[in-house]
This record gives C-alpha cells, sequence and structure tokens, in this order.
C-alpha cells in the first residue's frame, strides 16, 4: 500500500507539476512573463464582459427585455 501513495506522489511530484515547477522558477527571472496567462485570461473575460453589455443594451433598444416582475414563474 505504501508504494500505491508513493507511486501517486512521484506521478504528481514529476509529471503533473512540471508546468508549475517552470514558471516558479520564471518568476524569478521575469514576473511578467510568467504572470502572461493571468493577463490573456483576464482580457478574455473583460472583452466577453463587453459584448455581453453591448448585448444587453441591445435588446433593451429593441425593447424585447421583459422587465416585469412575473416573468419567471418562481416570482409570482
Amino acid at each position: 500500500m505504501k508504494a500505491f501513495f508513493e507511486g501517486i506522489q512521484w506521478l504528481f511530484e514529476t509529471i503533473f507539476f512540471v508546468p508549475h515547477n517552470f514558471l516558479r522558477q520564471l518568476e524569478l527571472e521575469n514576473w511578467f512573463a510568467a504572470n502572461t496567462i493571468n493577463w490573456i485570461f483576464m482580457i478574455i473575460c473583460i472583452s466577453a464582459m463587453i459584448y455581453w453589455i453591448k448585448q444587453l443594451k441591445l435588446h433593451k433598444d429593441n425593447n424585447e427585455e421583459n422587465q416585469d416582475t412575473t416573468a419567471h414563474s418562481f416570482l409570482k
């Protein structure tokens, strides 16, 4: 049983954590390069939020939005 858990330890430490170890070493050299993926995710989220807000405004301008409190059956 001990060998089973040591096998799981080896799998995670030598294979699954390789990208994390790489980013940890890269952060010591260049902070911006290590956080590039964070910046990419923030740009994606900001662009999705802008798109969503534009779509909400488009539906509101076309009077397609139902703001009645009884629009949903559970609010009656």
